[in-house]
C-alpha cells in the first residue's frame, strides 16, 4: 500500500511560525480537506510535499516510495505561454499520458492536413501505439475531463487563454495524469456549478489518494473523509467530512476552554501562595515554586480561532436603491443584456451566477456606474452607498502596516448600537491577532491581503454591497464571519458566486446567466433550482427577468385554434427529442477516439436537450388550459 508519511515537519515564514513539528499519514485512498485561516501555511504545505519549497531544517520530513506520483494544482498556474492547450494537458508523468499525447497531436495534424502521408503515417504509428500500451481508456478519461471543464480548443496558446481558462487546464493537467496523490489548491475556483458538481463526483471516486484546499463547504461535505486543520502552527485531524469536523471542532474548543479555565484556577492559588513570602514558603519548596513558573509560562496557551460577530453602523438607505430600465449591453460580438429590466430594493438578497464568460462581473461594473449601458436606463438612488468588493484588490503599498491601511478608512468604527471601537478591535474579530497589526502588507499572504481589502470597504459604513465571487480568496472561517454579517446588514446585497453553500446562506434570489444575454431569475436556493432545471423547469419559476407580464392583458380560458393543433403533436415530438439524445450520447460512447466528433455531438445534444427543456415548458403551459 503506497503512503505519504510526514514526521516533524517545522516551517518558519519571518516571525510567523506555519509549522510546529506537525506529522500526518495520507493512506492510499485517502480525501482529505486542508483548511485553516488565510496565511496560516495552507499553501506552503502543498508546495512543500509537491517538492517546490523548503522546510524548516535538515533532517528529511516527508516520506513516501520510490514510485510514488504527485500532481500539483497551485492557485496559480505558470504554464509555458508557448505550449498549446494540448502540450499542457498531457505533460504529466504517466506513461499512458505521453501515448495519447503523441496520439492526439498526430490526430490534431491528420485534420489539418488529411492528404499528407507523412501525417496519415504518423497518425497509423500513434494507433499501434496506444494499442500497444492500452491507452484507450485513458484517451477516453481525457476526454472526457477536457469536455466537462469547457477546454474545446487543443492547438490553441496557453498564452491567448484567460486566468481561468488557465487555471482549468492546469486542473486538466493533474487530472489526466491519474498520480498516487492529488495535491489541490482551491481546485474550485474559476469553475461554474455544473462543472464543480462533475468534479465533486470524480474526485469522490478517484482511486488515488487526495489532499485538497477549499473554501467550497459543500465540496469539502460530499469529497472528504477526513479533514486536517491547521491553527496557530499546530495541526488538528478529524476522521469524517466537514459536518463532522464542525461537530468535533467544537468539542475540541469546549474541552480547551474547561482546561485552561482549571488552569486559571490553579494560577490563582498558586500565586496566593507565592506572595506569602519567602519565610512562610520555607526552603522546602522549590519544586512548587517551579510548578508556578510552569504555569505563568503556559497561561494562556489556548489560542482561540473562534469569530465574533461583526457590527456596523450604516448610512441611512432610502426606498430608492438601484434600477435598471430596458437596458441592453454588448461585449464585443457578444449580447450580455438585452431589454433587461431589474429593480434592488433596500433589504435586497440576490446571487447572481451562470455561465463562465456570460457577464456576470459586466452587471456589477454597470450597478457600481463603472461600465455605461449601451442602451436603456440606470437609475442609482441618492442616498445608495456602494462598497465593492472586486475580483482584484486597490493597490496596496507593501511598506504600509496593516492597521495605518485601515487608519486610512477611518480611526474607529461606529456600530449599530452607536458605540464605537477602534480599528485594532475591529481586526481581532477578523482573524488578525493583535500582534500581527504591525505587520507590513507586503509580508501577508494573498488570502489575508483579500481580508484586510474587505475589512476596510466594510468600516467605510456603506449600505450596498457589490461581491465579485468573494469565496475564490477567503478562508472558511471568515466566509463565515461575513456570512453572518450579511444576514443582518440593513442594506442591499448583490453577490456574484459559484460557491453553492455561499449562495443557500446568503441569497434569497438568484439570476442565473445562461450566455447570449438570457438571464433566468429563480426565488429559492442554487440547489433547488438546479434540480428544477434537471426534471423541466416551469416556467412560473424560472423567466427571464427582462419579460414583464401586463396586468392588464385579461385572462387566458382555452386554447386557440393553433394552440389545440400544437397539443395533439407536442408529446410525440417530445418521444422523438428524448429518442434522438439517446441515441447521440450512445454515438459518443462509440467515438470516444475522435475528439473533433465527440465536440460536436457534444453540441448536438446541448442544442436537442434544450429544445427538450423548451418543448416540456411547452407542454406545461398548454396543458393548463386542456
Amino acid at each position: 500500500m503506497k503512503e505519504l508519511k510526514v514526521s516533524d515537519l517545522s516551517k518558519t515564514y519571518g516571525d510567523k511560525v506555519l509549522f510546529d513539528q506537525i506529522s500526518f499519514i495520507i493512506h492510499e485512498h485517502d480525501r482529505v480537506g486542508l483548511i485553516g485561516v488565510n496565511g496560516t501555511g495552507k499553501t506552503s504545505l502543498l508546495s512543500i510535499l509537491a517538492g517546490l519549497q523548503d522546510d524548516d531544517g535538515d533532517q528529511r520530513h516527508v516520506f513516501y516510495p520510490n514510485d510514488y506520483r504527485m500532481s500539483y494544482l497551485p492557485q496559480e498556474t505558470t504554464l509555458a505561454a508557448d505550449q498549446t492547450v494540448l502540450e499542457a494537458v498531457f505533460q504529466g508523468e504517466n506513461e499512458q499520458v505521453a501515448v495519447v499525447k503523441q496520439y492526439e497531436s498526430a490526430l490534431l495534424e491528420l485534420e489539418n492536413n488529411s492528404q499528407s502521408t507523412k501525417a496519415q503515417n504518423r497518425y497509423a504509428a500513434a494507433q499501434e501505439a496506444m494499442n500497444e500500451k492500452d491507452a484507450w481508456n485513458t484517451d477516453t478519461n481525457a476526454k472526457i475531463i477536457l469536455q466537462k471543464l469547457g477546454i474545446s480548443t487543443l492547438d490553441k496558446k496557453v498564452g491567448t487563454l484567460s486566468g481561468g481558462q488557465q487555471k482549468r487546464v492546469g486542473l486538466a493537467q493533474v487530472l489526466i495524469d491519474e498520480p498516487d496523490l492529488l495535491l489541490l489548491d482551491e481546485p474550485t475556483n474559476h469553475l461554474d456549478y455544473e462543472a464543480i458538481e462533475w468534479l465533486e463526483d470524480y474526485l469522490a471516486h478517484y482511486r488515488g489518494a487526495l489532499l485538497m484546499v477549499t473554501h467550497d463547504r459543500y465540496f469539502l461535505d460530499h469529497v472528504t473523509s477526513r479533514i486536517f486543520e491547521l491553527s496557530f502552527g499546530k495541526l488538528y485531524e478529524y476522521q469524517g467530512n466537514y459536518e463532522t469536523y464542525v461537530m468535533e471542532k467544537a468539542e475540541r474548543q469546549r474541552v480547551a476552554a474547561e482546561q485552561e479555565e482549571k488552569r486559571k484556577q490553579l494560577y490563582k492559588q498558586e500565586l496566593a501562595w507565592m506572595r506569602t513570602g519567602p519565610k512562610a514558603r520555607g526552603t522546602k519548596q522549590q519544586a512548587r515554586i517551579n510548578r508556578f513558573e510552569d504555569l505563568k509560562d503556559n497561561l494562556h496557551q489556548v489560542q482561540n480561532d473562534e469569530q465574533v460577530a461583526l457590527d456596523f453602523a450604516t448610512k441611512r438607505l432610502g426606498k430608492k436603491v438601484l434600477e435598471i430600465k430596458d437596458g441592453s449591453y454588448q461585449m464585443g460580438q457578444q449580447t450580455i443584456l438585452e431589454h433587461f429590466n431589474l429593480l434592488v430594493q433596500s433589504r435586497e438578497r440576490l446571487g447572481i451566477t451562470g455561465e463562465n464568460g456570460a457577464g456576470k462581473s459586466t452587471l456589477l461594473n454597470i450597478l457600481a456606474e463603472r461600465l455605461p449601458l449601451d442602451s436603456g436606463e440606470l437609475i442609482v438612488g441618492e442616498t445608495v452607498r456602494i462598497a465593492y468588493y472586486t475580483q482584484q484588490n486597490e493597490a496596496m503599498d507593501e511598506d504600509k502596516r496593516m492597521i495605518s491601511y485601515l487608519q486610512e478608512a477611518a480611526e474607529e468604527v461606529t456600530q449599530s448600537d452607536g458605540t464605537t471601537t477602534d480599528v485594532a478591535e475591529m481586526l481581532e474579530q477578523f482573524l488578525f491577532p493583535r500582534f500581527m497589526h504591525g505587520t507590513k502588507i507586503g509580508k501577508l499572504s494573498g488570502g489575508e491581503r483579500r481580508r484586510l481589502y474587505l475589512l476596510k470597504l466594510l468600516i467605510g459604513q456603506p449600505n450596498v454591497l457589490l461581491l465579485d465571487e468573494p469565496t475564490n480568496d477567503l478562508d472558511i472561517d471568515t466566509l463565515t464571519i461575513l456570512e453572518d454579517y450579511l444576514q443582518t446588514f440593513p442594506g442591499a446585497v448583490i453577490a456574484v458566486s459559484h460557491d453553492r453553500y455561499f449562495l443557500d446562506k446568503v441569497a434569497e434570489k438568484l439570476l442565473i446567466f445562461n450566455g447570449n444575454g438570457v438571464i433566468d431569475s429563480y426565488m429559492g436556493s442554487i440547489a433547488d433550482y438546479r434540480q428544477e432545471k434537471s426534471t423541466s423547469v416551469k416556467p412560473s419559476k424560472a423567466k427571464s427577468v427582462a419579460k414583464k407580464i401586463d396586468p392588464k392583458t385579461p385572462k387566458k380560458k382555452k386554447l386557440t385554434y393553433a394552440e389545440q393543433k400544437e397539443w395533439e403533436t407536442i408529446e410525440d415530438e417530445i418521444d422523438t427529442l428524448e429518442r434522438t439524445i439517446a441515441q447521440l450520447k450512445e454515438e459518443m460512447n462509440q467515438q470516444s477516439d475522435n475528439y473533433t466528433k465527440l465536440q460536436e455531438l457534444q453540441e448536438d445534444v446541448d442544442q436537442k436537450e434544450e429544445e427538450l427543456t423548451n418543448k416540456m415548458a411547452r407542454w406545461e403551459y398548454l396543458s393548463e388550459y386542456v
